[in-house]
């Protein structure tokens, strides 16, 4: 082939390391087109393109060369992978095994027609979801169902129980990237996995108790408490864990929500009703999806106070991660409703970060944003929001504040390295 397509780190690395992209052996001025794709372990494919002019020495560089168009345009390092598109409309890009990493193919094809240009060079980088040393232990302890993911070395770590929303199931990914970090944490199901309930008709608080006892009682992880990260539905568990359990230090919410939804919550004979909703408030887009945010009743309103989560009972502080372009429901609204709330019981001001042009499902870095995908338990098409662009950077910056949070509260650092993200 003509062209040689590099990568640093070579090879293989993690997630949420950024990578540097670059191709040598071009002509002065050539114009190219740079094509990546992965397929999932369900075979579907994600693709992106982008069209470059190689400088004067025949190279390209993604860190100064600006993309020309394609699924992109402009100095977007990284743009070849949060990019990535289904090939199949509204799929959403996880990882399901974390075990195994994605293999991305890179291609390096002359001119400016990424299907007809004659292919120039290629390579393959393998992103991976565990770090070096890091270990995965399956937890089946009582009635808690999930996955541990500890650092390398000796520990203790700081612990932290990881929720995601209404898809149910097991997700792993961002446990088993954070805790690369450094930090000890549980990726923990509670519906739609094993012997667990199918639906989430009812949640009882005591599992999720169960779970902080199951950190606080495991050798590798340091006490006296843990942290809560929840997205979605896991946000608004979060919220009711630290407020009606003990042994909560600091809680990361995602696009949650102030009051209690989807099931009533029970815990030792109390009852917190789920917030009631419209669902023929719906919107559907142009597109024809589904966009929910309208169908959700006030919880200031009368009706709905008593599914109002009491989170100034909470003894450890907030940090509220916000994507102000979320269809799902308003979670900008929420994330002030719970920063009144704070201060009026003489509580701290929680941290909360807005983020312009950001919908709904906010992961760690580079993970293609999901602006609309089918839900996993109502099989339905369901607008998120956001602008790939803003909302891929937001992920990045995200990803750094919930470790900078955690670090400070959990471990007492004022600060923690920059990564090179």
């Amino acid at each position: 082939m003509a062209a040689t397509v590099t990568v640093e780190p070579a090879g293989r690395c993690l997630w949420d390391e950024p990578v540097r992209i670059a191709v040598r052996g071009l002509a002065p001025g050539q114009p190219v087109t740079l094509r990546a794709s992965l397929r999932d372990e369900k075979g579907a494919l994600f693709r992106a393109h982008a069209r470059y002019r190689a400088d004067a020495t025949g190279q390209l560089d993604l860190e100064r060369a600006p993309a020309l168009g394609g699924s992109f345009a402009g100095l977007e390092p990284m743009g070849l992978l949060w990019a990535l598109e289904p090939e199949k409309p509204l799929l959403r890009l996880v990882k399901r095994d974390v075990q195994t990493p994605f293999a991305v193919q890179l291609e390096v094809l002359d001119g400016h027609e990424p299907e007809a240009g004659r292919l120039l060079g290629r390579a393959v980088h393998e992103r991976a979801f565990l770090g070096p040393g890091v270990r995965r232990e399956p937890v089946r302890a009582g009635r808690v169902r999930g996955t541990l993911f500890l650092p390398p070395g000796t520990g203790p770590f700081s612990g932290i129980i990881d929720l995601f929303g209404t898809g149910g199931g097991l997700c792993e990914y961002r446990a088993s990237l954070l805790a690369g970090h450094g930090f000890a944490v549980l990726a923990l199901a509670y519906f739609r996995f094993e012997d667990l309930p199918e639906y989430l008709n009812d949640v009882h608080l005591e599992y999720f108790e169960e779970a902080v006892h199951f950190m606080l009682q495991h050798p590798k992880v340091k006490g006296p408490s843990v942290g809560l990260l929840g997205f979605s539905k896991g946000g608004d568990l979060c919220l009711s864990m630290a407020s009606f359990l003990k042994n909560i230090t600091a809680t990361v919410l995602i696009n949650a929500c102030v009051a209690n939804t989807i099931a009533p919550l029970h815990y030792k004979g109390m009852i917190i009703p789920n917030l009631s909703n419209d669902p023929g408030k719906h919107a559907i887009t142009e597109s024809g999806l589904l966009d929910f945010m309208d169908i959700w009743n006030n919880p200031l309103e009368e009706p709905n106070h008593q599914s109002l989560i009491p989170l100034e009972k909470a003894q450890g502080p907030f940090l509220f991660i916000v994507g102000m372009d979320d269809h799902n429901w308003k979670s900008e609204c929420y994330a002030r409703i719970a920063s009144e709330r704070l201060q009026a019981h003489g509580k701290d001001k929680p941290q909360i970060i807005y983020y312009p042009g950001t919908g709904h499902c906010i992961d760690p870095p580079y993970f293609p944003p999901s602006r609309a995908s089918v839900h996993a338990l109502l099989g339905q098409a369901i607008f998120y929001g956001g602008e790939p662009k803003a909302h891929s950077r937001a992920q990045v910056d995200a990803w750094q504040q919930i470790q900078t949070f955690f670090h400070k509260h959990l471990n007492g650092k004022k600060s923690v390295k920059p990564s090179k993200i």
